[in-house]
């Protein structure tokens, strides 16, 4: 072949390629386009504009405030998300659930640390590597030794059923001023964070995310006084706990614990006088503690003797929540007049997935 023939060849691919490039950008922006939608979810089917308005007011006007469903039975023969469930009830519209999902993250604080996954089966599963692999430096032309085979653990999450049964008058759903859809979210929004807040923290695993203060495989530091910090340089006990925790996971790690402990550490001083804790000083900053960011969580256990009382962790590596995509509601004017209940369900998991990533310290000898 002539160089003139090797270059038209040449040209030829380099044209193609970018042509087929460039079809997979067009194909790519579409994609990035439709899932930014609000309507979206996780590559599911996505309704349109129109279908999600007519869904919305379909669920809110007829169903919610007047127990009217025929509109969701007709958006269910045109092949929309409105299926009814076994127990009954109907999938909350997407628009209304993606704000339920950003309140839950902001009312949750676990929720806003720990890993979350959006799964559409029965469970979700993982392998974890709880060995490492072998490795070394080796010249060249050196033989290289068989490394190790990597010990792997399998962690399995199904998520168990999270319910709130919100109730509201049916004067207050006749009335044109109602805002059924911001009462709806805050209600069931509210109490989905509360019950899995607990539950991420000390839940049993039982029909419920298993709770990390209840995962025997966690590494503790004692205090070494039962229910108390030691009474000389208490705060040095913080310090064994931060270092207790490798160093590859300190990066991003936190502090996890509820006020009354809190109030109580804010009163501890380093050797020259100066608070060991610092305040977020901006908004949306979070308070410090040893340079570590501290959260919040009023379901962790006040200090008594054998107390879990405190937890450092890189919670994003260390613990996953699993939640099965959508939210139902079942529509009940019948239990309680002259009140209306809403009873909705969503599914939630949660467990451990690397214990390396989390310590605790235990007030205790």
């Amino acid at each position: 072949m002539e160089m003139t023939d090797l270059k038209v060849a040449i040209d030829d691919y380099t044209d193609a390629a970018e042509t087929g490039i460039l079809g997979l950008k067009d194909r790519l922006d579409a994609i990035e386009t439709k899932m930014a939608r609000p309507d979206y979810i996780d590559g599911s089917h996505a309704f349109d504009g129109a279908d999600a308005v007519e869904h919305k007011h379909a669920f809110l006007d007829g169903f919610i405030t007047k127990g009217d469903d025929s509109l969701l039975k007709d958006l269910e023969a045109k092949g929309l998300s409105t299926a009814v469930g076994g127990d009954g009830g109907y999938a909350v519209p997407t628009v209304i659930d993606s704000e339920i999902e950003k309140q839950l993250r902001d009312l949750s604080p676990m929720r806003s640390i720990c890993k979350v996954k959006t799964i559409e089966t029965s469970n979700y599963k993982r392998l974890v590597n709880t060995g490492g692999t072998a490795s070394g430096w080796v010249g060249e032309a050196d033989a290289r030794a068989e490394t190790a085979t990597p010990s792997l653990a399998e962690v399995a999450i199904t998520p168990g059923e999270i319910y709130a049964n919100a109730a509201a008058t049916q004067r207050a759903l006749d009335d044109m001023q109602f805002d059924a859809e911001a009462w709806l979210t805050e209600e069931v929004a509210e109490e989905f964070a509360v019950q899995e807040g607990a539950a991420v923290i000390a839940g049993d695993g039982v029909n419920k995310p298993q709770g990390f203060l209840t995962e025997v495989s966690i590494g503790k530091v004692k205090t070494g006084v039962a229910g108390a910090f030691p009474a000389s340089d208490p705060s040095d006990i913080l310090v064994d706990l931060v270092h207790a925790l490798g160093p590859r996971y300190r990066q991003g790690a936190k502090f996890v614990m509820n006020s009354a402990t809190l109030a109580e550490i804010r009163k501890m001083k380093d050797a020259d006088g100066n608070f060991i804790w610092r305040p977020g000083l901006i908004e949306g900053q979070p308070d410090m503690l040893l340079g570590y960011p501290v959260v919040e969580a009023e379901d962790m256990p006040d200090i008594a003797t054998d107390s879990l009382s405190i937890a450092f962790g890189n919670f994003e590596r260390g613990y996953t929540i699993v939640e099965r995509m959508g939210t139902r509601v079942l529509r009940d004017p019948y239990t309680s007049k002259p009140n209306v209940l809403f009873y909705a369900t969503k599914r939630i998991g949660g467990a451990v997935v690397n214990a390396d990533a989390i310590k605790l310290l235990e007030f205790a000898v």
